[in-house]
Order: structure tokens, then C-alpha cells, then sequence
């Protein structure tokens, strides 16, 4: 094997340890989160339980509320990649129905909100947590005009792009917050799915005659 080789599977190694630790930390946090309490478990109790300093933790995490919110970057670009990658002849509101109801069935939690009874509960019963999400929203709903602008050949600071990201956006998160709802309450998981396609299908048909040929991908 070359220098050049070694140096290259040497990385490779480093950043899926950091990963490793990175999804470690988060799952281990998120577990005693869930049992104790968010705001009665202290960085120093998740460095401890995971074998790791606390500079660690602070180092992958520096917001204490990501490491609930791990998956935080592809929540963010979801909607933004949905338009990206939508089909040809699909607008932006038909592909972002499509992609939702896709991800049931826990194809796509990040996506959904399909998440476990005990994380649902942990999110709802924090302030912080609800705050930290709440921000999330917003961001991905920036991301989602950015997406916008660019497949209409528009500025991000145009009206349109921007009024068309509120209301998608909008629709998204009405229906993710149902099914939050619905697992916090421990609802069966095909109750959950048939209620989130009903809900998306309501909420993207009243965007229908504003939005349903806007941002249409061309060949």
C-alpha cells in the first residue's frame, strides 16, 4: 500500500470513528433524556455514561438540545432536497406530497415525524426541545425558499419564492405535528400512516390551485 493510500484508508477510519461517536453520543443522551428527563441530565452524566470527557461531548455537540435533534442538517435540507430532486413535469407541492407520504411507514422519520412514543413525549414535555425545534422549522423552511428561488430562476429575496416556502412549509408541518401527536399518544402505527395520508392529502390540496403548477420541473 502507498503513503499515499495508507493516508487515505487512515482517514476514512478516523471519520467513521468520529461518526461512531457522534451517533453514540447522541443515542446515549437521547435514552437517558427519555428516562430522566431533559433538563435533569447534565452533559457531564452523558461524557460519563459513554465512556468520553466532557470537552468531547461539547466538541460533537455544542448545543445541548442537538443531541436530540442529531439528524438536525438533514431536517433542515429535507424539503430543499425534495424540490431538488423532483421529476420531471412534477411541481414543487406535488412532489412534496408525494415525498411525505413516501416516507411513512418509517421510510423517512426525519421526514415525518414518525418518531418512537418515548422521543415524542421527550420533545413535547421540554420547552427547550420544542424551542430548539420550532427554529429547525424555520431553517428548513429558508432552506425550502433557497430551493425555490433557484428551480424558478428567481431571487431568494423575491416575494414569490418566499410566500410559496411559508405555505408548503406550513402544510408540511401541520401534518408532521399530527403525527407527533398521534405516536405521543401511543396510536398504532397504521393508525398513525393512514391519518398523516389523509392529513397530507387535505393540506397539499388546499394549496392546489395557488401552488400546483408553480416550480414545475421542466425536461
Amino acid at each position: 500500500m502507498s503513503r499515499m493510500q495508507a493516508s487515505g484508508t487512515g482517514t476514512g477510519l478516523r471519520e467513521r470513528k468520529k461518526q461512531q461517536t457522534r451517533e453514540r453520543l447522541a443515542h446515549v443522551a437521547t435514552l437517558l433524556f427519555i428516562e430522566q428527563g431533559f433538563d435533569n441530565v447534565t452533559i457531564s452524566e452523558i461524557a460519563e455514561a459513554v465512556g468520553v470527557s466532557k470537552m468531547t461531548v461539547t466538541n460533537y455537540f455544542p448545543l445541548k438540545e442537538d443531541l436530540v435533534f442529531d439528524a438536525h442538517d438533514l431536517a433542515v435540507d429535507s424539503l430543499a432536497r425534495t424540490v431538488r430532486e423532483r421529476v420531471t413535469g412534477e411541481s414543487a407541492c406535488h412532489a412534496l406530497h408525494r415525498a411525505y407520504v413516501a416516507g411513512l411507514g418509517g421510510a423517512d422519520p426525519v421526514l415525518t415525524g414518525h418518531a418512537s412514543h418515548g422521543f415524542a413525549r421527550l420533545v413535547h414535555d421540554s420547552t427547550r426541545l420544542r424551542a430548539r425545534e420550532r427554529e429547525i422549522d424555520e431553517q428548513r423552511e429558508q432552506a425550502l425558499t433557497a430551493a425555490l428561488a433557484t428551480a424558478t430562476g428567481t431571487a431568494a429575496d423575491d416575494l414569490t419564492p418566499r410566500l410559496a416556502a411559508a405555505q408548503l412549509a406550513a402544510a408540511h408541518r401541520v401534518v408532521f405535528q399530527l403525527v407527533r401527536r398521534l405516536v405521543r399518544n401511543e396510536t398504532p402505527t397504521a393508525e398513525v400512516d393512514d391519518a398523516a395520508t389523509v392529513a397530507a392529502r387535505q393540506a397539499f390540496a388546499q394549496l392546489e390551485p395557488s401552488l400546483g403548477g408553480y416550480a414545475v420541473r421542466g425536461a
